[in-house]
C-alpha cells in the first residue's frame, strides 16, 4: 500500500520565511528604535537625528524637574522660617500698647514711695488710669469682658461655683459675679465665676 506525499500548499512555512522580509513588517505598537533592535540594523540618519532630539529633550525636562524641586524646597524653608517668625513676635504689637500701662504702674509706685498728704488720691487716680489702658489695650487686641450679673446662667460663658436661695432674683439667674469671664472675639478663654439662684424652699 503506497502513500503519497502531501506537499503543502501556499506560501513558505514560518520558519522558511525570509528573516529580513518578517523585520520590515512593524507590530503593531512598535517604535522605531523597537524596529531597529529587532531587525538587527543599522539606524538611519534621520532615526539617529529623533533620537538625539528626545535626549535633548529628555534632559531639559530632567534639569527642569531638579529646578523645580530645588525651588519648592526653598519655598518649603522660606515659609518656615516665616512662620516661626510670626509666632515669635505675634504679640508686638500688643505688647507696645501695654507698654505705656507699664510706664504709669512705674510711676504710680514711685508716687507710693513718697506718701505726702493726698498721696492716697493720687495713686487712686493713677490706678484708675493704668487699668483703662489695660483695658483699652486688650479691647484693641479682641479680648471682650464676659459680665455674667443678673444674667440668665449659661454653662457656655459660666462657671456656677454654688448655689443660694433668692427671692429677688429669679431661679437659674446670677446673683453675684466671683470673676469675670473673657472671650477672644468667638472663643471663651475663661469663663466668668458666678454664684446662682434657686427658689427657696417653701
Amino acid at each position: 500500500m503506497s502513500t503519497k506525499e502531501t506537499k503543502p500548499t501556499g506560501g513558505p512555512p514560518p520558519e522558511e520565511m525570509d528573516p529580513l522580509t518578517a523585520a520590515e513588517t512593524p507590530e503593531p505598537g512598535e517604535t522605531a528604535a523597537e524596529r531597529i533592535r529587532n531587525a538587527e540594523l543599522p539606524p538611519t540618519p534621520q532615526q539617529i537625528e529623533e533620537l538625539k532630539a528626545r535626549a535633548a529633550k529628555a534632559d531639559e525636562h530632567w534639569d527642569r524637574l531638579l529646578r523645580a524641586t530645588a525651588d519648592l524646597d526653598n519655598f518649603r524653608k522660606r515659609a518656615a522660617r516665616e512662620r516661626q517668625e510670626a509666632i515669635r513676635f505675634a504679640n508686638a504689637s500688643l505688647l507696645e500698647k501695654l507698654i505705656p500701662a507699664l510706664d504709669n504702674f512705674d510711676m504710680a509706685l514711685a508716687a507710693a514711695g513718697n506718701a505726702e498728704g493726698n498721696s492716697v488720691e493720687s495713686l487712686k487716680t493713677g490706678i484708675a488710669m493704668i487699668h483703662n489702658q489695660l483695658k483699652s489695650a486688650v479691647a484693641e487686641a479682641g479680648l471682650e469682658e464676659i459680665d455674667a450679673t443678673h444674667q440668665r446662667f449659661d454653662p457656655n460663658l459660666h462657671e456656677a461655683v454654688s448655689q443660694e436661695d433668692s427671692a429677688e432674683v429669679p431661679e437659674g439667674h446670677v446673683i453675684r459675679q466671683l470673676r469675670k469671664g473673657y472671650r477672644l472675639r468667638d472663643r471663651l478663654i475663661r469663663p466668668a465665676s458666678v454664684v446662682v439662684a434657686r427658689k427657696p424652699a417653701a
